[in-house]
């Protein structure tokens, strides 16, 4: 035989296991630098030269830069993603509104009228200023 063959027992269980885990730091490592830069960028309170620093920082030291980074800034880093999050749901939610017609109010013609006819039909308003009224709201 002309060289080494690997057999199942040349590679033990806790091989694997430790490989396992190796990969999976690695992958989680990548994710919270990929996690911090995006936070670099959003960060409004720093300057630019502040964040150029911070990017250098990670990007030359990686794995010590990542370590000061998350000493020195992590505790922002949840709220300002949570900002970021509620900022996008505000306006997801204000262009439904407008899409779905009811302008920035938030109330449609279709509500106001029916508020409209329910004040006629109570007597607070007469036929004439109900009409005025709904030309107003259609026009």
């Amino acid at each position: 035989m002309v060289g080494y063959v690997n057999l199942a027992y040349d590679y033990p269980v806790l091989g694997a296991f430790w490989t396992a885990m190796w990969v999976f730091l690695w992958v989680m490592w990548v994710i919270l630098l990929f996690r911090i830069i995006a936070d670099i960028f959003r960060d409004d309170t720093m300057s630019g030269w502040a964040k150029t620093g911070w990017l250098l920082l990670v990007l030359v030291l990686p794995f010590l830069g990542v370590f000061i980074y998350v000493c020195a800034r992590g505790h922002g880093m949840g709220r300002r993603e949570r900002q970021q999050v509620q900022e996008q749901r505000d306006e997801f939610e204000r262009y439904i509104r407008e899409t779905a017609g009811g302008g920035a109010t938030g109330v449609s013609e279709v509500d106001q009228l029916a508020k409209l006819s329910d004040i006629r039909a109570r007597g607070d308003i007469s036929d004439e200023e109900f009409s005025r009224a709904k030309e107003k709201i259609l026009h």
